[in-house]
């Protein structure tokens, strides 16, 4: 039997993708997020999206700013955070607040999202750039599920 309240990872995805747009328009606009949120469900066909987890993605991420940067700042290696394009910072964000706070979704369910979301709307080759850092935060902020994934007691 099916659990009919359950979520698909479709609308999940769906609900990555506009969290990550609405991050950014936060970052570059200045706007509230519940002006971004008013506007992406009035703009936007909504009915197959989580729209509970992008609501929760939308608002967690600037309301624990700080808390989530310092889960990939310390894996950007060479770079620093103010050397970020705004697309790869939102994604970066967007998933180390799941990496951090949202323990339910597999950090590899993570990495791959947002390396196909920065496929889809980052730089040439910033994917990569994205799978490193979240690998390496992964490893950190996950370090059990990491090493249980790779075999490793």
């Amino acid at each position: 039997m099916s659990d009919s309240n359950a979520i698909s990872p479709s609308a999940r995805r769906k609900a990555r993708h506009y969290a990550m747009q609405g991050l950014y328009e936060w970052k570059m606009s200045g706007n509230s997020v519940n002006v971004i949120e008013a506007a992406f469900r009035t703009d936007y066909d909504m009915k197959n999206v989580d729209v509970a987890y992008f609501h929760e993605l939308l608002h967690q991420v600037p309301a624990r700013l700080d808390e989530v940067q310092a889960v990939f700042t310390p894996h950007l290696q060479e770079r620093s955070d103010e050397e970020l394009d705004p697309i790869t910072e939102a994604l970066l964000r967007l998933a180390s607040y799941e990496l951090k706070c949202r323990i339910d979704v597999p950090y590899k369910v993570v990495i791959n999202e947002a390396v196909a979301l920065a496929k889809k709307f980052g730089a040439t080759d910033s994917h990569k750039f994205v799978n490193g850092v979240l690998d390496r935060a992964a490893a950190d902020v996950r370090a059990l599920e990491v090493k249980a994934s790779k075999g490793q007691r």
